[in-house]
Formats: structure tokens, sequence, C-alpha cells
């Protein structure tokens, strides 16, 4: 095991040794929508799952929400540079693009790409809570979902008007604020939030032999807004509206000569959704819900101020779902349409494409066993239908003790740029690739008692179909890639201290050369303790992760690391608090992506306004 990560193990068997007595945290078992589409108990689910709340999302401080889910077991998270560069999220072991992401049930993301980059778009004080689903979620949500799912949720309005705020400032010369209320009156709610960031960041390229190298700082700025408004009809019946936007520009390193790296690279992009739904409850055992939303992601890049690419995704959503109780269970139906639509510099050759969905579910509980089984149907105008289906089967020995095991499969369809890139440089796209498929399995043990809950997860998945563009100047379907490991994980308290800890372990393999998966670690994982005493609050969170390599071929290793992160608030006056944040404590020099800078220390400091 790697030496960073020898502290973790010896803590976690700690975790069953912990006495049961200590208050119990309702955190622990939160309500999930994301791992079946219906609201349940985390205690009740039979999926790999986390829940950021809301009190941990305002730890954030100049964190983002990349480096958030960085800290959740089974994530890996790597940029490309300095605020505001690509991110990549990497869901055991699987690539970016195989994590379907959700702004209030609305895809989001680049289909040219075929991935969500612009997490940096997407500032943690305007999230209320972020939901993850690891494993395959096809049968659920259709193509992309091979690794997992992340939904966001944005704040929504309840009871009496309450205001917020927060500024702050820090290291590489950041600044920060946020400011929004939320509430109810009769049979309305709302919410409304702004945010503004602007930091000038640090070099993106670090290695003064990378051709692009340019020794500046690559500043980065943005700004969004978010809202919602409901109104309650009559009792069981209502009507919404929620909107997510966010505008940013950063510079960033490119170039293939001194010359042309001394040029102004700078990347605008804003990042939007938009849903309205209705959602009646016929009857006790009858809820309907009806939701139509469109979302873009908007990409220009410019170089000396001129534009030298644009690249833009419309994707419009349709959803009509029917959740149904009885007396063998809850059943789920519903039928989905996505169209999307392509455009920009790119010019491609077929623009868009739309997709027709069919789904069900079934869940249910007797005696101590669990069953949840979903199957799906996606028409897809490109490439015809794909059926993915899953089923899995939980049973509970104990109060303290369940245990659970599933098999599912799961799709990502061809990306624009990889069916249709237009001729240039070389590189072209290939239209008759196939969908990559995904087949796993995964079996799970849980232990929980009063405040503590510790569970182990295995899981293997063969993903083959794998696009790859690695060496060619076209991209084909050349590969099938095993990805094995397992997660240990704690959550809980003793009393007043809050802790939570993961391991993970990833065989992340080329079944043709044997090689291990870029960027993927063996090992990595995270510990974390805080406590609430009086007026003051504090936090401590220590992250390692074991080597990696920077491509494929495994020619360039990635060295292995450790960061350590604190947080402390005084609350100084009713609903008042300053706050600090502290980021890589030790000033580690590290590597995510190779030849890219990550931040060293850096520290935020602010002020809040929060009522309660």
């Amino acid at each position: 095991m790697h030496s960073h990560l020898k502290p973790l193990a010896a803590l976690l068997p700690l975790c069953f040794s912990i006495s049961a007595t200590a208050q119990q945290l309702a955190s622990l078992d939160p309500v999930m929508v994301t791992a079946t589409r219906q609201p349940m108990r985390a205690s009740e689910l039979l999926s790999d799952i986390s829940v950021i709340e809301s009190e941990e999302l305002r730890q954030a401080g100049q964190s983002t929400v990349g480096d958030i889910l960085s800290r959740q077991p089974g994530i890996e998270f790597s940029t490309s540079g300095s605020n505001g560069a690509t991110g990549s999220v990497l869901m055991r072991g699987t690539s970016s693009g195989h994590t379907l992401v959700l702004i209030d049930g609305m895809r989001v993301g680049s289909a040219s790409l075929g991935q969500m980059s612009s997490w940096s778009r997407i500032p943690a004080s305007l999230i209320d809570r972020i939901e993850i689903l690891r494993g395959p979620a096809s049968s659920l949500y259709g193509s992309d979902a091979i690794g997992g799912v992340i939904q966001i949720f944005t704040r929504r309005g309840d009871g009496p008007m309450r205001v917020h705020a927060e500024v702050g400032s820090g290291t590489y010369d950041t600044y920060a604020g946020n400011v929004g209320f939320s509430g109810g009156v009769a049979r309305f709610h709302y919410a409304l939030d702004v945010s503004a960031y602007t930091t000038d960041g640090f070099s993106n390229i670090r290695n003064p032999r990378n051709s692009s190298y340019n020794p500046d700082r690559d500043g980065y700025n943005f700004q969004t807004v978010s809202g919602a408004l409901s109104y309650d009809i009559a009792k069981g019946h209502e009507i919404g509206a929620q909107f997510f936007h966010s505008d940013g520009t950063n510079l960033y390193d490119s170039g293939s000569s001194r010359a042309t790296a001394a040029k102004d690279y700078r990347n605008q992009l804003s990042l939007s959704s938009f849903s309205t739904y209705l959602k009646n409850q016929f009857n006790s055992n009858w809820t309907s819900t009806v939701r139509l939303g469109h979302s873009t992601d908007d990409s220009k890049n410019l170089t000396n101020g001129v534009q030298s690419s644009l690249f833009r995704t419309d994707q419009d959503q349709y959803l009509w779902q029917n959740d149904l109780k009885t007396g063998v269970g809850n059943f789920l139906l519903g039928v989905e349409r996505l169209d999307q639509n392509v455009s920009g510099t790119g010019n491609f050759r077929v623009s868009s494409r739309s997709i027709d969905s069919v789904l069900a579910g079934w869940n249910a509980s007797f005696q101590g066993h669990s069953l949840q089984t979903n199957v799906r149907y996606d028409d897809n105008s490109q490439f015809g239908g794909k059926t993915t289906g899953s089923a899995a089967y939980g049973y509970r020995f104990t109060q303290n003790w369940r245990a659970n095991i599933g098999y599912g499969t799961a799709f990502k369809a061809p990306s624009f740029n990889d069916l249709y890139y237009p001729l240039s440089f070389g590189f072209q796209g290939n239209p008759n690739l196939r969908p990559e498929f995904a087949h796993n399995r995964e079996a799970a043990i849980h232990f929980e008692t009063g405040s503590h809950h510790v569970s182990l997860t295995y899981f293997l998945n063969r993903v083959s179909n794998l696009i790859s563009w690695s060496g060619v100047t076209t991209p084909g379907n050349v590969g099938t890639a095993e990805l094995e490991g397992y997660t240990l994980a704690y959550e809980g308290q003793v009393d007043s201290f809050i802790l939570g800890a993961n391991y993970n372990y990833l065989d992340p393999r080329d079944k043709a050369t044997g090689n291990q998966l870029a960027r993927r670690a063996q090992n990595y994982g995270g510990v974390n303790v805080g406590q609430l005493i009086g007026p003051w609050e504090w936090r401590v969170e220590w992250q390692a992760r074991d080597h990696s390599y920077d491509t494929d071929a495994n020619t360039r290793k990635l060295g292995g690391y450790s960061l350590t992160n604190l947080y402390g608030a005084y609350h100084f006056a009713k609903d008042w608090s300053a706050f600090a944040r502290v980021n890589n404590l030790f000033d580690k020099n590290y590597e995510l992506v190779g030849d890219f800078g990550t931040p060293g220390f850096n520290a935020f400091v602010g002020i809040r306004y929060s009522p309660k």
C-alpha cells in the first residue's frame, strides 16, 4: 500500500469499535432521489450513493465543486491548470465522459465533447445539495451513465423569507461574493441567488520545456445566477420553474513555440439550464410529473481578442414520469425525449440528433428483503435502439447489518466530435462508431448503529467498444477496459466530533495491453474531522493519492501526493460568522495532468450572514 495511505487504513478498522451511544445524525440517512428517480431514504437503497449536504458546501471557501467531489468515495478529479480550466471527473475509474451530470434534473455539458468539463462554472455557494450515484445508471437515465450520475440541486424556498450573503478574499488575488434570498408566502415558494468570483490564478503550464509554456498568471472570473419559483395549485398539485446560468472567462496557455505561446488565449464559456414542471398527486397511490427543460453549453475561444473557435450545445428535454404505490411495491413508468443540437466553427456534417426513451422500474421491501429492477429503451436517431437494465437484491440480517448485490448494464453514445469532427489538421470523425457498452457487478455490506455508518463495496465493471483517438487521426471502437475495485467508507459522530473517512482501491486496466488507464490511481482516499464548540467551528481534511500515469501507454508517471486542508469559523453574532479556509496547507508540489500546474498553499477568509 502507498505510504500516504497507511494512516487511513489504520484508522478505518477503529470505526467498528466506536460506541453506538453517540448522538444520531440525520445526515447519515438522507432522502435521495437520484438513485431510483423516486424519494427514498439512503438506508433503503441498494446502490452505492453519497449526499453532500449544504453544511459541507458552506465550508467550501475557495474550493471548487470539483475539489469537493474529489473528497468523496470513488471519485478522482483533475484539472488542466489554473482556475477555470477544463475539469474531469473519473468515477470508479471510468472516463470523464462516463459520468452523467444533472442540474435540477436537466442534462448539462457539451454534446460535441461528450462530457461535462465546465465544473468551475458552478459555485458551491449556490448549491443546496449534491447527490452522487456510483455505478451504471443507464437503465434510469440513458446514455453516459456508465460510471454514475452526479445531480446538483440549487436552492428552493420555504417558510418566512431569509436573506443570506457572503464575501471574502484570498491568495492569488481571489475575491468572491454571493447574496440571495428564499422563502414562501401563501402558496408561492421562491429563491434567488447571485454569485461572482474573480482570481488572477497561476500559470496553467509550469514545465518550461513545454512548447506552450508562458510564465504568466492565467486568471479567471465568472458570474452566476440561479432561482426557483413554484405555486401550490392545491394539496398535492404543484407547478414551478427553476433556472441556472453561469458565464465566465479564463485565460489559458497554448501555442507551439515561444512566440505563439506569448499570445493572449481566452475561453469564454456559459452554462445554463431551465426547466418547468407540473407535479400532480392524483391520489395516495399515483403521482404524475411532467417536466420540460432546456440547457446550453456555449464555449468560445479567442486568440489576441479574435475568435478562433466556437462550440455550442443546446439540449431540449421532455419527461413524463409516473410513480405508483401498490401492495407489491413501488413502480416507475416514464417516457422521455432528448433533442441535442451542436453549432459553431465545427461545421459538423450532422449537427442534431434525437433520443426517444421509455423506462420502467420497480422496488419493494418485505421481511428484511429488498428488491429493485429497472429497464430502459433508448431510440437514438444516429445509431438505433439500445436497451439497458439493472437488478439488485438486499437483505437486512439484523438491525445493524445489511448487504446487497447488483448487476447492471450501461452505454455511452459517441459524441458529435467522435462521429463528425470535420477534417482538420489531419483529424476526422468516424460516423460508423458504435456506442460504448458496460456490464457491472457489485456487492456491498453495511454496518449502521446510532450515528455511525460503515460500508464496504466491491465492483467489477467491464466496458467494451471503447472509443479511442489515441495515436490515430480517426477514432475507432478499439478497446475493452476492466475496472475492478472496492471502497471502504465511514461517516459518523463521536461526542461532538464529526468524522468521515474513505479508502479506495482501483485496478483500472486496458484489457488488450494490460496497462493501467491514464490518470487513475490504484490507491486513494481521505479523512476528515470537525467540531462545533460554542461559537467556534473547525474542520481538518486530509487526502492522499497513489501514483498514476499521464497516458495509457504508461510512459510518464505522475507521483503520489497527500494534501491537508483546514476550515475554521467564529460565530460572533446571531446569524453572523467570520470564516477562513486553507487548502494545501504544506504547499505540496504535485501534478494531476502532465506539465500542468496545480495550486500551492492558498487561503481564503470572509464574512457570512446566514439565518437559520
